[in-house]
């Protein structure tokens, strides 16, 4: 079993940055692919980020792309996501996930591990 704990979002302004951390811990012996998801109110949870395990691939959605990074810790049991030129329509929770297999994973079906999510706020 694989727990995730996420920190680092909080309340920013149009154009402002946030890093968002999220550590594994129990059963973190192979790396696992990681992401990041986020879900508004009233809207479905949607992809943002992917990162392999070895921390060589990386995907972002198409909104994101250019502001947000996705990273992964030394030890490769922490995940980030580096959040620039933040929107208010970026205002969501953000979930970190962890899948079981090698390849990159976009779906949020095909996770298997989340963490509680944490809440980003962007006011304009």
């Amino acid at each position: 079993q694989v727990q995730l704990v996420e920190s680092g979002g909080g309340l920013v302004q149009t154009g402002g940055s946030l890093r968002l951390s999220c550590v594994a811990s129990g059963r973190t012996f192979s790396p696992y692919p990681m992401g990041w998801f986020r879900q508004a109110p009233g809207k479905e949870r949607e992809f943002v980020a992917a990162i392999s395990g070895g921390g060589s691939l990386t995907y972002y959605a198409d909104s994101v792309k250019g502001r947000f990074t996705i990273s992964r810790g030394s030890a490769k049991s922490a995940v980030y996501l580096q959040m620039n030129s933040l929107k208010p329509e970026d205002t969501a929770v953000y979930y970190c996930a962890a899948a079981r297999g090698a390849t990159l994973k976009l779906k949020h079906t095909e996770y298997d591990y989340w963490g509680q999510g944490t809440q980003v706020t962007v006011s304009s």
